[in-house]
């Protein structure tokens, strides 16, 4: 019974969709049909107004209408070119044919061509408003080099309209007057009313043929192999089978629904092997998810994480945070004793994400560490971490790395930077502002590379901030980047909070920019605050 009824659901569908098809067929084409027939037919009447217009504004002579604009007096010639008008208008059939000097707010009649009596005739120095866009268009033409001005207008009380204006010059070689016609297109709204009458009777044949062929041939082909495909499926949804890897179906069809036939036999008996291979799976990804919390928690406890840092230390504070994209990120930082009066301070940023780049990132941080060493130039050292990462760079993987190591007696801050963020400085009582400082190029790039170290002087109450990329590349939904400008504007707005309560603002601010838009990058700081002999 429900075999039955799900086979009577089919069929009106597949007799709606083909119906839907025909008609939207029949609409697309009788639009492109009727939208190019249009397009042609009012060129070519344009172009019949158009030629018409020119030829009268040869013929007319221009100085003859100057006189009967200033004088309002007829002559003989004036006769004369009326009957010319209105021989043309009646031979070439034309709604309109008249000459008239376009003013700012009316156009001033010199001929309209008519029979008399004719209802709507205007006479020598009859005035009459402009319609549709005819102001515009006769103002252009009346000019010494014109462009071919043909307006095409629809309206209840003039009709459908190609309309041409061609300027009359006078014996100076200036426009005088404009030579118009208008020309009913009233025949093309016709023939397409019969086209399309004819179109849909057509498609109604077509339509009705289709149908009968369906009854008799798609029912055939096409339901009840969907109803054996339908019946297996049934069967499989609802554990009916025991033995799947024995399971066939007998559709014979020579076509795709026999194609479908074995394709949907062989996915059984894989769905078979995919059941006994799923619980592995399952606990396998389990397993690796544990693994990279293990891994991301391990990362977390390579980083400086216990605040205050140095607790016996009274010339400066120090706190950083990191916050990965993945559950591992490759973004790192480090804070140091060099020896009892040098502190070091490291902020770095390695390509890539996930594990690799977290690999990299400790080998990088240890590298650095190790090589930072009293009295050895901060350049040197970055020379020999990044040909160290060159011999161990199979994954083509970088690192971009500032690091500054500060004088705890003199204020003295020496720094290096390979390819990274330019850090912000605050002088005490003042704002932050960048430092400029020479970018190098990144670590693990290219091997014997020589970095440059640079210095400035930190006094009692100045800062620095040093970050990642992260930062200023955080997106929003609308795709907007957070940028640097409003990375110093939040450094400002909270410049008077210690560090810890600083660097929690400033990811607020982040988190408040960026809303519910997924991150693809680490983001990682660090403020330093030194303080001298302020607090012996």
């Amino acid at each position: 019974m429900r075999h039955k009824e799900w086979k009577f659901r089919l069929q009106p569908k597949l007799l709606l969709g083909l119906v839907v098809m025909a008609v939207v067929l029949l609409l697309s084409l009788t639009v492109v049909v009727v939208t190019l027939y249009r397009s042609q037919m009012e060129e070519l009447y344009g172009n019949i107004a158009f030629n018409e217009a020119e030829i009268a504004a040869q013929v007319i002579d221009g100085d003859s209408i100057l006189r009967y604009y200033s004088t309002g007096q007829k002559d003989q010639y004036y006769e004369e070119i009326h009957n010319y008008l209105l021989l043309v208008k009646q031979k070439m059939g034309l709604n309109y044919f008249y000459v008239v000097v376009p003013e700012e707010d009316v156009m001033v009649y010199i001929w309209d061509s008519g029979t008399e009596g004719e209802g709507g005739v205007c006479d020598l120095l009859d005035t009459d408003e402009y319609y549709g866009g005819g102001y515009e268009l006769m103002h252009n033409a009346f000019s010494v080099n014109p462009e071919r001005n043909i307006l095409v207008t629809q309206n209840a009380e003039y009709g459908y309209l190609a309309s041409a204006y061609v300027p009359i010059m006078d014996s100076n070689g200036n426009p005088a007057a404009l030579a118009s016609v208008d020309i009913s297109m009233e025949k093309i709204n016709q023939n397409i009313f019969r086209f399309v009458a004819a179109a849909v009777s057509v498609s109604c044949l077509v339509l009705l043929v289709s149908v009968v062929a369906y009854y008799f041939y798609v029912r055939r082909m096409v339901i009840w192999p969907v109803e054996v495909l339908h019946s297996a499926a049934t069967k499989l949804v609802k554990n009916e089978m025991d033995d799947l890897e024995n399971f066939s179906i007998e559709i014979h069809s020579g076509d795709e629904f026999e194609e479908l036939a074995e394709a949907f036999q062989y996915m059984t008996v894989e769905l078979s092997e995919y059941i006994k291979n799923l619980t592995e799976v399952t606990a396998e990804k389990e397993r690796i998810g544990a693994e990279l919390d293990v891994a991301a928690h391990i990362q977390s406890s390579m980083l400086p994480c216990i605040f205050p840092a140095f607790p016996g230390r009274k010339e400066f504070q120090v706190y950083a945070t990191m916050n990965p994209a993945k559950e591992v990120g490759g973004d790192f930082y480090d804070f140091f004793m060099v020896d009892d009066k040098h502190l070091a301070v490291v902020m770095a940023d390695v390509s890539g994400k996930g594990v690799p780049a977290a690999l990299f990132m400790v080998i990088g941080k240890t590298l650095i560490k190790d090589h930072t060493k009293p009295g050895l130039s901060l350049g040197q050292v970055f020379s020999d971490v990044n040909n160290l990462l060159c011999d161990s760079n199979s994954e083509d993987l970088f690192i971009t790395a500032f690091e500054g190591v500060l004088d705890l007696e003199t204020g003295r801050f020496c720094y290096v930077n390979a390819g990274h963020e330019i850090p912000y400085l605050c002088k005490k009582g003042e704002s932050f502002e960048p430092y400029k400082v020479a970018p190098g190029f990144v670590l693990a790039g290219i091997e014997n590379m020589q970095y440059q170290e640079g210095e400035f002087q930190l006094q009692t109450g100045d800062r620095i901030f040093l970050y990642t990329d992260g930062i200023p590349e955080a997106t929003n939904a609308e795709n907007e980047q957070y940028g640097s400008q409003r990375l110093q504007k939040a450094l400002n707005d909270y410049r008077d909070f210690e560090p810890k309560q600083l660097l929690a603002q400033i990811k607020a601010d982040i988190d408040q920019f960026v809303g519910a838009a997924s991150q693809f990058d680490d983001i990682t700081m660090l403020c330093l605050e030194y303080f001298g002999d302020a607090l012996q």
